[in-house]
């Protein structure tokens, strides 16, 4: 497969909420977030499951990878906007290394709705 990284995402970080006593909440502030663009990726589809039920849901989920020795800022608990859709980092993204260097990164993304 030839992947062309002609895409560009914007990865959204906010910081933590911190309770009425000043400790570190696992509550994100959204509202505060940063947004850093990052252009030259690609996004590519991966995977769609259905789960039905008491509430019917639909997870769609894409990978983001980025071109040979490119690294970028991503953690798990951030948002990634990509071809129009608000998106989260599904786990940890993996960064390849071949030889002892850095090649690159792919990390799983995921829209849920219902």
């Amino acid at each position: 497969m030839t992947l062309h990284y002609t895409q560009t995402v914007v990865i959204l970080r906010a910081p933590f909420v911190a309770d009425r006593y000043g400790n570190t909440t696992s509550e994100r502030d959204w509202s505060s977030a940063t947004r850093t663009a990052v252009r030259r990726v690609a996004v590519q589809p991966s995977t769609t499951e259905e789960a039905e039920g008491d509430r019917p849901a639909v997870t769609t989920g894409l990978r983001l990878i980025t071109r040979r020795g490119v690294d970028i800022d991503l953690i798990p608990g951030d948002r990634v906007i990509a071809v129009g859709w608000l998106l989260e980092v599904d786990g940890e993204p993996a960064r390849y290394v071949v030889g002892g260097r850095h090649h690159h990164i792919e990390a799983r993304l995921k829209e849920v709705a219902g």
